[in-house]
């Protein structure tokens, strides 16, 4: 680990050490735990379907550009 790594590591310690939001606090602690855990993540049978679902949509080219969606939604949003 190079200086400045550590330097901003203590820097980070520091700054966490000084918080009052305890809000924040727990969401800083999902977030390391969640980045630190080293288990396998296992997709369920509905979420791998999905995914092959998807892949075949892409694959046919049943895809919409983020620019044709956000038109999409701004014209519902019109009509409402």
């Amino acid at each position: 680990m190079s200086t400045a790594e550590l330097k901003l590591k203590i820097e980070l310690i520091n700054k966490i050490t000084e918080l009052k939001e305890i809000g924040i606090i727990k969401d800083l602690k999902k977030l390391l735990d969640f980045e630190l855990n080293e288990d396998v993540f296992e997709l369920s049978q509905i979420q791998k379907k999905r995914i092959t679902k998807a892949r075949k949509e892409y694959a046919n080219g049943e895809i919409f550009s983020n620019e044709e969606v956000e038109n999409e939604i701004e014209q519902w949003l019109n009509e409402k």
